[in-house]
């Protein structure tokens, strides 16, 4: 017998909060809502609506997947940044909120006249688009390691009509030419040390290590982002960081040493430090 949505919700939100989900209510509801390919709203006006064999069937799918820890992105295949629907893959990082504190502080640094901006480990486009979107003046950069990655950035830039981007696939800045600089380059690298144990835990044991783990107490990149960087900034332009909580002094540090200026960090929605930048004045 089929389960009305309103009985089917309940059920199966009380599943997830057994199997230790945060936000077991939503979590149902957006597996719903992708296998009933409706909004929100459906759910609410039509509660004693029943799924059908096919409907229920693909919902018991993606319920297990959920119940077994995979994140709901990855099962939907989608994730809003920035008020953006993002395509999501399993071979890219899952963009979260606190991610969107970095592009607030890079649309500030952002001169007001048309410039060149660059984002470094892209994955799917969430930065670079979310900037671009918000400053169709500007031609940004992304670049990510992994083709696939590259791809589905493009896609992504595709799908939402955001003509001022482009999307190349390489280490770091190894794709660009050696006489192209930027205003601004943003980053959210790898930046988690390999023995921490959060890498066990929830949605993040699913995403891929290469865009989670780094060498040197997850400092590696952060120091070839920092040293490099100073040969694609344009004089007095920014790069800004995202970092783990505990990293902002040992960053801080890091760009001081290689000659920026200005040097802050700044913390996330929960107080946290989350984003450290320097100026290069060449």
């Amino acid at each position: 017998m089929s389960l009305s949505i309103e009985m089917l919700l309940r059920q199966s939100a009380a599943q997830l909060a057994d199997a230790g989900s945060e936000s077991p209510q939503i979590d149902a509801a957006v597996l719903l809502c992708f296998v009933l390919d409706k909004p929100r709203s459906y759910l609410l006006t039509w509660p004693e609506k029943t799924l059908d064999t096919e409907q229920q069937a693909a919902f018991d799918v993606a319920l297990q997947r959920r119940l077994v820890g995979e994140p709901v992105a990855y099962i939907v295949g989608e994730r809003e940044f920035w008020s953006l629907p993002l395509k999501v893959a399993q071979h890219t990082l899952i963009p979260r909120p606190d991610t969107e504190r970095l592009v607030e502080l890079a649309l500030e640094k952002i001169p007001a006249e048309p410039c060149s901006v660059l984002d470094l480990g892209t994955g799917t486009g969430a930065i670079a688009l979310a900037i671009a979107s918000e400053r169709p003046d500007l031609q940004v950069s992304g670049i990510d390691l992994r083709p696939e990655a590259a791809q589905l950035a493009r896609d992504n830039s595709e799908n939402l009509q955001i003509t001022n981007t482009r999307f190349l696939s390489g280490s770091w800045y190894s794709p660009l030419t050696v006489d192209e600089r930027f205003a601004v380059i943003v980053s959210n690298p790898p930046y988690i040390d390999k023995t921490d144990p959060h890498l066990e835990q929830g949605d993040v044991r699913f995403e891929p290590k290469s865009a989670l783990v780094a060498d040197e107490n997850g400092l590696a990149d952060i120091r070839i982002i920092s040293e490099q960087g100073r040969q694609f900034l344009q004089q007095g332009g920014w790069l800004l960081m995202e970092h783990g909580f505990e990293q902002g002094e040992v960053v801080r540090d890091i760009l001081l040493e290689l000659g920026y200026s200005q040097v802050s960090t700044a913390q996330d929605y929960a107080g946290l430090d989350r984003v450290t930048m320097g100026c290069w004045q060449g």
